[in-house]
């Protein structure tokens, strides 16, 4: 069987080029690092519509990736109530993700949402639209892409089977924005632990890489890091001040057998059960996936979702807690305190506006 899917927002992740800190505008070619690029992977899913308020944009869009005029639909809902869908990826803009995701789920008869991160841009906002999805019996999957590397699900499972031992602490860093970018990173060492935050510090620097080139509006989310001490006592630190061409993606995970570490030249592992610590082969499967793998396994992932194959791994409840925490660090700097998790309200209607 082939699944229908279709596509809200015609964007950067979406299929059409996603920003990389120059000042080119994107836009300009499709992406195979990209939800479209992901579902031309699959011999699964074909992408039959897409959605767009900006006529120029989707017309450009439907070119790119040879969607009929007829699959092209100026709005979402028309798409939802008439393109006969089975997936529905949401591309938007952060702070329309609670529209889209909850119209999704009320309009078209769909297995799955596969929304961009951040999951919304509060707490409860992202709460809303996965009642939404549960009530309407929707998978909704959130794209946290570090979850669907290959090589990074071989080495939760090597942890999980203590590899390292117990974890007690890791450090963390990203390039900025928080909520743009660090999402990522804040998600997969939660993801790794599989632990709860408890508490958090952060501090917030206002610098902002991204937003003067993709909206004229302005945008909270910001350069940030801090702390997190999470239900077990592991202490995580997350560094996301720095621009794009000045730090990558890394983790260090220090356990009490051995410590993993990932960064640009991938994963390196270290056994620390004898004397002293010895680099070793890390258990990664001998996968390599890179950025575009990573959309491509996540469309197969939503497949097995759909025929009841798997459970969900990166959900719209999991996503909450990992903006629980980015709100945290958030709320922390302008409170000058720490905060608790799980939020309480207001802090859980506290709004970050993020592109």
């Amino acid at each position: 069987m082939t699944y229908r899917a279709g596509i809200v927002g015609t964007g950067g992740v979406a299929g059409m080029g996603i920003y990389d800190g120059s000042e080119e505008d994107i836009g300009a070619d499709p992406v195979d690092a990209s939800h479209a690029g992901g579902y031309a992977a699959s011999e699964d899913v074909e992408l039959v519509a897409v959605a767009d308020i900006d006529e120029d944009a989707l017309d450009r869009f439907g070119r790119a990736w040879d969607i009929p005029e007829e699959g092209r639909y100026l709005g979402h809902e028309a798409m939802l109530e008439d393109a006969d869908l089975d997936v529905l990826s949401v591309c938007t803009p952060s702070m329309l993700h609670r529209e889209h995701v909850a119209d999704a789920a009320r309009i078209g008869d769909l297995d799955a949402v596969w929304c961009e991160k951040p999951l919304a841009c509060s707490v409860g906002d992202g709460e809303a639209m996965v009642d939404a999805c549960d009530e309407a019996g929707v998978e909704l999957v959130v794209n946290h892409s570090l979850r669907f590397y290959r090589q990074n699900r071989a080495i939760k499972e090597a942890v999980d089977d203590g590899l390292v031992g117990e974890i007690s602490s890791v450090t963390c860093g990203s390039p900025m924005e928080l909520l743009r970018v660090g999402t990522h990173v804040v998600d997969f060492a939660v993801f790794l632990l599989d632990a709860r935050a408890e508490t958090v510090a952060g501090h917030v620097t206002g610098a902002n890489q991204a937003a003067e080139h993709l909206t004229d509006d302005d945008i909270d989310d910001a350069a940030a890091g801090g702390f997190v001490v999470t239900d077990d006592g592991t202490f995580v630190t997350y560094d996301g001040t720095t621009k794009r061409d000045e730090a990558t993606f890394h983790h260090r995970f220090n356990g009490t057998e051995g410590r993993l570490v990932n960064a640009e030249d991938g994963w390196r592992y270290w056994d620390a059960t004898d004397d002293g610590h010895e680099e070793r082969e890390p258990p990664t499967g001998g996968h390599d996936d890179g950025h575009e793998e990573a959309f491509a396994n996540a469309v197969d992932h939503v497949v097995e979702l759909i025929e009841g194959n798997a459970e969900n791994r990166s959900s719209g409840r999991q996503a909450c807690h990992t903006m629980e925490i980015l709100v945290g660090l958030y709320a922390s700097h302008y409170t000058d305190g720490r905060v608790s998790v799980p939020l309480e309200r207001p802090l859980k209607d506290v709004t970050i506006t993020s592109w």
